[in-house]
């Protein structure tokens, strides 16, 4: 009987793939929750107070013709984003109801969603960390190879992906530099600086420790970065979706659920 054309190896550990969808879950309704709270006051500034005649971004409604239409301002420059921002669905909301939790216009539902699970993102992240670095996820698998520190190899990875060519066969199992230093800057970087800015903007821990806001130039520049994060936030979600689908769906959903990676034999 001839072997068979793959193999399940196992790729993810039980702590990874369950912090994983956790983390997915409170990343999805913190972003959706922080619009709400956004719109509340859909306007970024830099330093400590907002200059309200300044804003560095803004969302708003203007008249043109009878008829609203949503304004973006950034810097500036002004864009028409009309039924996305500013204006859509016949009234003034920064960020459309599709896109906030919850839908209709609550600042006081909206910070207890995105408190809540503030909590149990902080904790899943602990878990995560602490898992990591007891099984030895973090060290085996998110640091890099001496071969992968080597500039050549990647500008290599780097036209690989620009062509969308992804290793193969057990090379699969390992995950390339590019990788690994995207979830290094996302893990250790952006989101405990989500967390920080977050606590920057707190009354409470303004009054308890000062000098938080102050390390980010102020209370509303701590809203602004936070706002940034959680913007490359979506767009490494995005990234990471797209290779995915990219790289083979069903192959990487399955060693996220199950923990079992196929490999086709004879593949280099």
């Amino acid at each position: 009987m001839p072997p068979p054309a793959s193999m399940l190896v196992r790729r993810h550990g039980l702590v990874t793939r369950v912090t994983h969808w956790v983390n997915l879950a409170a990343v999805v309704v913190l972003l959706l929750s922080g619009l709400q709270i956004f719109n509340a006051h859909p306007a970024l500034y830099w330093g400590d107070v907002s200059t309200f005649a300044d804003p560095w971004v803004s969302l708003f409604a203007a008249e043109r013709g009878g008829q609203g239409v949503g304004v973006t301002k950034v810097g500036s420059a002004y864009f028409e984003t009309t039924g996305v921002l500013g204006f859509s669905d016949g009234e003034v909301r920064g960020f459309p109801a599709w896109a906030t939790l919850p839908s209709y216009r609550s600042l006081a539902d909206g910070r207890r969603w995105h408190f809540a699970f503030a909590w149990l993102f902080v904790l899943n992240g602990l878990v995560y960390v602490g898992g990591g670095l007891i099984g030895g996820h973090i060290r085996r698998d998110l640091l890099l190879a001496r071969d992968q520190a080597a500039a050549r190899h990647l500008l290599r990875e780097i036209a690989d992906h620009a062509r969308l060519r992804f290793p193969k066969g057990p090379a699969a199992l390992r995950y390339n530099a590019l990788q690994k230093l995207a979830y290094l800057a996302v893990i250790f970087g952006l989101l405990p600086l989500m967390v920080l800015t977050g606590l920057s903007m707190s009354p409470g821990m303004n009054a308890g420790l000062p000098w938080l806001p102050e390390l980010f130039g102020g209370r509303q520049s701590a809203r602004t970065i936070h706002f940034i994060c959680a913007g490359l936030i979506v767009l490494f979600v995005l990234v990471h979706v797209a290779m995915v689908l990219v790289a083979g769906p069903v192959n990487g959903l399955r060693a996220m659920i199950t923990g079992r990676f196929a490999v086709r034999r004879g593949e280099p």
